[in-house]
């Protein structure tokens, strides 16, 4: 072809020169596979002839021809991985690190991979006159600048996923073959191996694809990973690798109602959309049990935290830690943050972490200088003005009690199942935790009343046609590699009842 595109940043002040593209190269990155908007302006220099490929048809492409695929999948993760790295985006966050809504948004951005710039409106000497350009007070922060025109004060993440037009090549009107609810390792590996079989798969996801996983600083033993691999990494190649087969993910929208009265069933979510599906896989995980104190909502994002990822870690730079816990991803956390942490306090409520955490992570605990395990030990209280500034807990064998002036707490004990929305369409177990296969007894099959001749499958629930894998699943493992297996077995039963 002929011509040359130059590739523009668009941020709060100037267009920027990032890339020029010339006969016999391509342009675009990672959007391309999941259909949202584009980070940065593409202009013709001069005039020529360009081949336009779109999704639609990009798509076929990857999939069939596999030297082509390669490279063109190879570039697009690291042009994105470029994006990030270099502060590269159409998005500003103006905020504080001591601010939990900046955290909140931040984090929000980082696990959907999307590149942003952040602005500490406490250490940016040059911030005011941004503040004044866009009118932004004291009470609007943190503050989300999108394409030097958009202004969100406060936002929630689905405003953000709005405005930044994540879901809006979604068609919400098509009956779907599978809805999966929840993009944890379990959900993602559904959507791979459905979309892979040419089933039409959406997944619904109330946050960012990688689930509990995602915000794991470092998963050591998944199957052919030897050095380990980051939550947020797994979780973004899994996500690719959906989008590369064609599975349609939506953000920013949880599931707020299972609509199982008839078939077609349907999903619906907060957003006020109603997803009709002929199967359901239900992979919405679980989550770290809250601190039963009474101020701990004061303190969560400032000072209370529930994942440890680059992020925390740098706000626990030379500072002392707690992490309350005693299972593989609290002591994946220990680890992570004794790399920049003074000292990291590990408060278990048992006699210890053996009979939870894998034996090699609590060799390494043992053996390192800067943590400390408290075993039969719990918070019993937080205090602070704005940010936490003092954790008080209690030795439950001698009764003593201690305050230490500790900033930062990190919360990753007990797991609650997601499963309030799914009101009484489906047996649950005494915990919450969906029944499922052999586990439901005859009674709960009449109870449900269980309209087929045959059994529910494996990871077939109640509900015929609707499965539950992964943390959300009653006896489940609780284990990444477990949650894979059982994302990828619901599949093969969804065409069994696809069929019946």
């Amino acid at each position: 072809m002929s011509g040359a595109l130059q590739l523009e940043q668009l941020d709060v002040s100037s267009a920027q020169v990032l890339a020029l593209y010339h006969p016999g190269t391509f342009s675009g990155e990672a959007n391309l596979l999941t259909g949202r908007r584009g980070f940065v302006l593409i202009r013709a220099t001069e005039d020529g002839e360009i081949i336009d490929v779109d999704r639609e048809h990009l798509l076929p492409l990857v999939q069939t021809d596999v030297e082509l695929g390669d490279i063109l999948l190879r570039t697009f993760v690291l042009r994105r991985v470029q994006l990030i790295a270099n502060d590269i985006s159409d998005v500003v966050v103006l905020g504080s690190t001591h601010c939990s809504g900046t955290l909140r948004i931040r984090e929000f951005l980082t696990r959907n991979g999307h590149p942003h710039t952040t602005i500490d409106l406490d250490k940016d000497p040059n911030v005011q006159e941004l503040l004044d350009r866009f009118q932004v007070k004291a009470g609007d922060v943190p503050v989300v600048i999108y394409r030097g025109e958009t202004v969100l004060r406060n936002p929630t993440v689905s405003q953000i996923a709005l405005a930044l037009g994540y879901n809006e090549s979604i068609d919400q009107t098509t009956l779907r073959d599978v809805v999966i609810v929840g993009a944890g390792p379990a959900g993602l590996a559904a959507a791979v191996y459905a979309a892979s079989e040419g089933l039409n798969v959406l997944v619904v996801e109330a946050e960012a694809p990688g689930g509990q996983a995602g915000s794991s600083s470092r998963i050591e033993n998944y199957l052919g990973f030897p050095n380990g691999i980051a939550g947020q990494e797994l979780a973004a190649r899994a996500h690719s690798q959906a989008s590369k087969f064609g599975a349609e993910i939506m953000i920013a929208d949880s599931a707020a109602r299972l609509s199982c009265q008839k078939k077609p069933y349907a999903i619906e979510s907060d957003g006020g959309r109603r997803l009709a599906t002929r199967a359901v896989i239900i992979a919405t995980g679980a989550a770290y049990r809250k601190l039963q104190l009474e101020n701990i909502s004061r303190f969560e994002g400032a000072g209370v935290y529930y994942a440890a990822t680059p992020m925390e870690s740098k706000l626990c730079d030379d500072a002392d830690v707690v992490i309350v816990g005693g299972g593989n991803s609290a002591g994946q956390a220990a680890m992570y943050l004794s790399e920049t942490a003074r000292s990291v306090h590990m408060l278990i409520r048992g006699e210890g972490p053996a009979a939870s955490m894998s034996k090699y992570l609590i060799r390494r605990i043992e053996d390192h200088p800067s943590i400390t395990v408290h075993p039969r030990t719990e918070i019993t209280a937080l205090d602070g003005d704005r940010h936490l500034e003092r954790v008080e807990w209690r030795d439950k064998t001698s009764g003593k009690t201690e305050t230490r002036d500790i900033r930062h707490v990190f919360s990753m004990t007990g797991a609650v199942p997601t499963t309030t929305w799914l009101t009484s369409c489906l047996v649950l177990d005494g915990r919450g935790f969906i029944k499922t296969g052999s586990d439901l007894t005859p009674e709960d099959l009449a109870t449900a009343h269980w309209p087929l001749r045959r059994s529910p499958h494996a990871l077939e629930t109640s509900l015929p046609g609707v499965f539950a894998v992964g943390d959300v699943r009653s006896g489940s493992a609780k284990r990444v590699a477990s949650a894979v297996g059982e994302g990828a077995n619901a599949v093969m039963s969804v065409h069994q009842v696809l069929a019946e």
